[in-house]
């Protein structure tokens, strides 16, 4: 079964780890995981700064 990593310099989605790790966001189980990664990781920095300010 394929594993997909969306790839932050590209912004597109590798199927089976192409590129160095350092590139990399993932395993994820389907292509439309990788796809929404980065808006998964924007959401997560945007609640981690939030709660930094209390």
């Amino acid at each position: 079964m394929p594993e997909y990593w969306y790839n932050v310099n590209t912004h597109e989605v590798e199927e089976d780890r192409l590129s160095d790790w350092s590139q990399l966001i993932g395993p994820y189980k389907t292509r439309e995981e990788a796809e929404h990664a980065i808006e998964k990781v924007r959401a997560r920095n945007e609640a981690w700064e939030k709660g930094d300010d209390d």
